[in-house]
């Protein structure tokens, strides 16, 4: 049985650590977001480490915003984050997204001294959480074909429902 997911956060040193732990969804997505952009007003930073190796579950909606991380990464610092996992089928996931174009994938972390916290949870209309979620699908869509092929009817149709 799936836990229910969090995602916990540090900055230390230059470094942004995220961790994903049990089965994380669209309702921690709006943390996550802010998240984003608060690192991204920052823009002096050294590394950003996506740790995945409690994460039990993962949904695109999630995969979408990782994805958008790097992007903006690499547009804005030069640098690809670092993901870590260990768990086979989660690199069967992560491969198959494409993630190995935007991202380190590494099977451990170097070990940080940062103390982890949850993120905020945040309150979003429904409008904004349809954005997100198409936003984020989106980013994915455009990592490779297969993912084009497989968001583009959902895309389709939360567009929509606008």
């Amino acid at each position: 049985m799936m836990s229910t997911g969090k995602i916990q956060f540090a900055e230390s040193e230059g470094t942004f650590v995220l961790k994903f732990i049990g089965d994380v969804r669209l309702t921690l997505c709006a943390a996550l977001d802010a998240y984003i952009e608060k690192i991204f007003s920052a823009l002096s930073f050294e590394s950003i480490i996506i740790d995945l190796t409690e994460t039990q579950g993962i949904d695109s909606t999630s995969l979408g915003l990782l994805a958008k991380l790097s992007i903006l990464s690499k547009q804005k610092v030069g640098l690809l984050p670092t993901l870590v996992s260990h768990n086979e089928d989660m690199n069967r996931l992560l491969y198959s997204m494409g993630f190995d174009q935007v991202f380190h994938i590494v099977s451990q972390s170097t070990p940080t001294d940062a103390e982890l916290a949850d993120l905020p949870g945040q309150i979003l209309s429904e409008d904004l959480v349809r954005d997100k979620v198409i936003e984020a699908h989106r980013i994915l869509m455009n990592l490779n074909d297969n993912n084009r092929e497989a968001f583009r009817d959902l895309v389709s149709s939360l567009e929509s429902s606008r």
